[in-house]
């Protein structure tokens, strides 16, 4: 019996190894080599921002599996971009400077036998960082400051904030876009002057210089619901049940039934008027949509989920439900993160709906005290508004 199991044991042990070389053949090159492929030729250089575009023939041979280029950028870094054999053109790119870099393309067989090297030189247009660096604004805002800049070729970027604590430097937040037109809040910030210093990268770590700026944010707080009333005007669409109005979006209620205002589709734009109770200086609103029931789970980007809509403020409206002395403080379209088509959601979809829509109001007008919200596309395609809450900041003293 023992010399049966020393026998077992023998075979597989024999079966792993030959399992175990063979997954190792798995690694072995596509074929045999059939010698040292030639090289590209022809090869142009047209230079961009940031990055350098090349083209070029390949050799008359069968084998070929890719074209590699290597250079180095300017933090010292090796970088290698591959192209496959059915195209005939590099895009280099992760230049942080304007200097000249030495490239070397290789052809690469399926045996992964490398050509001889062929050299150009490139010449990159300047980083899309120095752009937006020299457009940069950093400004107060409530509770926190604000960025604007313009970012015209949508280049993929990262704005880097610090704040100086007793000679110390540490990272507050960081804003991370590639849109055209920039002007993002950096909240949590109270109102003592900060010391901060602001600079852009991008993904390969190229910056720009670091702009030092010493201000002092704006005071913020959120505006108490229990002076809020209703104040309909000529004009505004009424609730769908009697059950369902606009006080229902301050009694605290995020998401239950019928605690929320839902409108009637009249096929026009709908709107809701209410007021705040006290004038303040206006500076966000966030706004929880009502979440309807679909496939056992609540949906958000739903049915009634304002899309499109506006958002406008007055410190002393007109009586006839006219937009005299109304101010436009927000366009706002709601996208969901995932993309996915309507009635399907992600995690990531729920749970920023249920947190709440952030929405930022203009800060270069006077005090207001009522709110109109113009819904002038639900997810649905139509008009009728389904909330649940809402919650105005600012500044009321």
């Amino acid at each position: 019996m023992k010399q049966y199991f020393k026998i077992m044991l023998m075979a597989l042990g024999t079966g792993c190894l030959a399992y175990s070389c063979g997954k190792l053949d798995l690694n072995k090159p596509l074929s045999t080599s059939h010698g040292t492929p030639g090289v590209v030729t022809n090869v142009k250089v047209k230079n961009d921002s940031a990055k350098a575009i090349l083209t070029y023939s390949l050799p008359q041979v069968q084998d070929i599996a890719y074209v590699k280029a290597v250079y180095s950028l300017a933090s010292g870094t090796t970088r290698e971009v591959k192209a496959s054999v059915y195209d005939n053109q590099l895009t280099l790119d992760g230049f942080g400077d304007t200097l000249e870099h030495v490239v070397k393309l290789y052809v690469v067989n399926k045996a992964e036998v490398a050509s001889e090297p062929v050299t150009v030189t490139v010449k990159p247009l300047e980083n899309p960082i120095w752009g937006v660096f020299r457009a940069m604004k950093v400004l107060p805002d409530f509770n926190g400051i604000r960025i604007t800049s313009k970012n015209p070729s949508r280049y993929n970027l990262a704005i880097e904030v610090l704040k100086d604590s007793m000679g110390q430097w540490f990272p507050v937040d960081g804003i991370y876009t590639a849109t055209d037109s920039i002007s993002s809040p950096i909240r949590g910030l109270d109102t003592m002057p900060k010391k901060l210093a602001v600079f852009i990268r991008d993904r390969f770590m190229n910056h720009t210089d670091t702009l030092f700026t010493t201000l002092k944010p704006f005071y913020e707080t959120a505006i108490a619901k229990n002076t809020h009333r209703e104040f309909t005007l000529p004009g505004d669409s009424p609730s769908a049940w009697a059950s369902n109005k606009v006080s229902n979006l301050w009694d605290g209620y995020t998401e239950l039934w019928p605690y929320v205002n839902i409108t009637k589709d009249e096929g026009k734009p709908s709107v809701i008027t209410f007021d705040l109770g006290v004038s303040a200086q206006l500076s966000r609103i966030v706004i929880w949509d009502y979440p309807e029931y679909l496939n056992s789970g609540r949906a958000y980007y739903y049915g009634g989920n304002p899309r499109k809509f506006e958002v406008w403020a007055s410190p002393n409206p007109p009586l006839d439900g006219s937009w005299n002395n109304w101010t436009l403080m927000a366009t706002c379209e709601e996208v969901k993160p995932s993309g996915l088509p309507y009635g399907q959601l992600t995690s990531e979809d729920r749970n920023l709906g249920f947190a709440g829509f952030n929405w930022d109001l203009r800060a270069d007008v006077s005090k207001m005290r009522y709110i109109r919200i113009k819904v002038n596309q639900n997810w649905a395609g139509s008009y009728y508004m389904a909330l649940a809450e809402v919650q105005l900041y600012g500044d009321p003293r």
